[in-house]
């Protein structure tokens, strides 16, 4: 009976040894200086030229462009797997 109790003491002081040095132990890497080269691509623009104006926007087109004309809504178009409006539950 005695040897067990040995053994559980010993046991529980490597647990604490342990979980001491993982909480106090020096595990920190060292740190680097590091340069690294880094090229910027301006886009072929010389310095101090001006950026060209954005294109204006296209006009908004549907996504599915039978849908609306055959009375129907985006649940049967291809590519929308799930059907239904959209609006999952997550119980």
């Amino acid at each position: 009976m005695r040897l067990l109790r040995v053994i559980v003491v010993l046991l529980a002081v490597a647990l604490i040894a342990l979980a001491g040095y993982a909480y106090f132990g020096d595990m920190r890497a060292d740190p680097q200086h590091m340069r690294v080269p880094v090229q910027i691509d301006l886009g072929g623009l010389p310095a101090g030229a001006p950026a060209p104006a954005p294109a204006p926007a296209a006009p908004a087109t549907p996504a599915n462009d039978g849908a609306a004309a055959a009375g129907r809504d985006n649940a049967g178009a291809p590519g929308n797997q799930g059907g239904g409006t959209g609006n999952a539950s997550l119980d």
